[in-house]
């Protein structure tokens, strides 16, 4: 098989030379060319890729020169489409260590119109879940216990080569045609953080197939740059810990993100326990705002098409100073609305901001799964009643004037 690993990186040198060297020990009989981004690293990344291209004809990389980073959602489409030379692909994180016999799992089990995730082993950062195997061989390059790793991985292999799941995430590898019949990697996401759910999302609908194989692994040290910029560590009694450790960069840009997967998709990131996609309908969602406030609207616009607004209501803010402040690539200013404004949306949710509670919002949230869930008796009302379907949830009252849905209309990413 002949593979290009898509690998971005912004000062993580001591990862990338750690993973490239698994690479080019466990690589098998596979032809692998390793493409890396040096996202405007500091740290000696560049200094080290032109002498590892000197004895390695199979590295090839890309630099952005910064000083501002591009963000790996920019960097991962750029190694594929201009940097890889060969027809499959696999995004593959500058913390992991390719396990032996993994490229022959993806060689045995891609086949087209699929992508295939190999398991990720990793040390007990994160909760645990079953799409992964929680064990501790090291949380960082100096203190990884490769001999340890590689002894313990010989019987789970043999015990596991044969299952498989329908989880996706990284690494996944692809056929670089089906990646790029989507549009590749939403920019709206750059500099990271939501764009895998947001192209799993697309691929699924694209009818692909996802297949994780448990028999192909790596060991994955994780979230190593933007999020857990100064590493993992451990406390007095060995134990590992990163909770609360995030990078105000990555929170920040991870709140931006969230806000921007909602206004694009219409709910939060949904998956099944072993991260196969669940995508609810995009409704074209309308909310007839009374009683508004700042923090209300803050909380509300994300989750629907178009906001009918009352300017005149309020004296304590002005839903101007609101648009100009949000960051988003959405038009804000074509979203909202005056309040007696013809109402053209499919969904109409009228909210008064004076009796407006939790149990309202986490009804908003899941909107779409509750009329999904009454699809088919809203669709009967619709064609065998003069007047549109109208029904109280809590303190919200929705009107159906249409069900039709978009969300194949974000299968592909112009």
């Amino acid at each position: 098989m002949k593979i290009s690993l898509i690998q971005p990186s912004r000062n993580n040198l001591k990862y990338l030379k750690w993973s490239y060297d698994s690479i080019r020990k466990n690589q098998g009989n596979h032809e692998v060319e390793i493409c890396i981004a040096d996202d405007a690293s500091t740290d000696g990344t560049l200094e080290w890729l032109y002498e590892l291209q000197k004895v390695d004809d199979n590295v090839k990389f890309y630099v952005n020169e910064g000083p501002e980073r591009l963000g790996h959602t920019i960097l991962y489409d750029i190694l594929v489409n201009k940097v890889a030379t060969h027809d499959i692909c696999m995004i593959y994180h500058a913390d992991m260590y390719l396990m032996p016999g993994a490229l022959d799992q993806i060689e045995h089990k891609l086949t087209d119109k699929t992508i295939v995730s190999l398991t990720r082993i990793e040390p007990p950062l994160h909760p645990p879940g079953p799409e992964k195997m929680l064990m501790d061989f090291g949380i960082e390059p100096e203190e990884f216990r490769e001999q340890e790793l590689l002894d313990w991985f010989k019987d789970i292999q043999l015990k596991q080569l044969t299952k498989v799941t329908e989880g996706i995430f990284a690494p996944w590898a692809f056929y670089k045609k089906d990646f790029e019949e989507i549009g590749g990697h939403d920019p709206l996401y750059a500099p990271q953080s939501k764009e895998d759910s947001d192209i799993f999302n697309r691929f699924q609908l694209n009818g692909i197939k996802f297949v994780q194989t448990w028999g192909g692994c790596v060991y994955h040290m994780t979230c190593r740059g933007s999020r857990f910029a100064d590493g993992a560590k451990r406390n007095p009694d060995g134990n590992v810990f990163m909770k609360n450790r995030e990078t105000d960069e990555w929170l920040k840009q991870n709140q931006k993100a969230t806000r921007e997967f909602i206004r694009k998709w219409g709910h939060f990131v949904k998956h099944d326990q072993f991260l196969k996609p669940i995508i609810p309908s995009k409704y074209d969602v309308g909310f007839i705002i009374k009683n508004a406030n700042l923090q209300l609207i803050e909380v509300l616009e994300p989750w629907c098409s178009t906001v009918y607004y009352d300017e005149n209501e309020t004296r304590s803010f002005r839903y101007a100073d609101y648009i100009e402040k949000e960051d988003t690539s959405f038009d804000l200013y074509e979203k909202f609305k005056p309040y007696d404004n013809e109402k053209q949306n499919g969904i109409l949710v009228e909210i008064d901001g004076n009796n407006f509670t939790q149990q309202d919002y986490e009804s908003i949230t899941k909107l779409s799964e509750i009329i999904d869930n009454e699809y088919n008796r809203l669709e009967q009302e619709l064609m065998h009643h003069s007047d549109d379907p109208e029904f109280e949830l809590g303190n919200l009252y929705i009107t159906i004037i249409n069900l039709k849905t978009s969300e194949k209309e974000l299968i592909v990413c112009e």
